[in-house]
């Protein structure tokens, strides 16, 4: 069964740094490209960043770019989300999804989902 598991949430003071992991279990994330995305409470859905099959060609939000780093290390099948210069405005619950994907590829559709993991930025 394919599983993704978000960890590395939690209470930061502004300025700080968070990062995040997103686990894979039940498949390999070799053949996956994986986005970051979040919801604040009252607001929709948005993509943060993604990166590809390969880690070769990775994409982000003009909101966090220049401030977080998208990483994957498919031998331990996990896939990371560095977050520095944290501001309040990047409170939400972060999701990470996989799809398959080829070359390049990075947005789009992703069919496969984790559960979320709290980003709380407060002094």
């Amino acid at each position: 069964q394919l599983q993704l598991v978000e960890s590395g949430g939690g209470l930061v003071q502004p300025g700080g740094s968070l990062r995040l992991s997103c686990a894979a279990s039940g498949f390999t994330l070799d053949y996956y490209a994986i986005g970051w995305f979040r919801q604040a409470p009252g607001k929709e859905r948005e993509g943060v960043s993604c990166i590809s099959r390969s880690g070769g060609s990775t994409s982000y939000a003009d909101s966090v770019k220049g401030r977080f780093t998208i990483s994957r290390n498919n031998a331990k099948n996990t896939v990371y989300l560095q977050m520095n210069s944290l501001i309040p405005e990047d409170t939400a619950v972060y999701y990470c999804a996989a799809e398959v994907k080829y070359g390049s590829a990075c947005w789009g559709y992703f069919g496969s989902w984790g559960q979320g993991t709290q980003v709380t930025v407060s002094s």
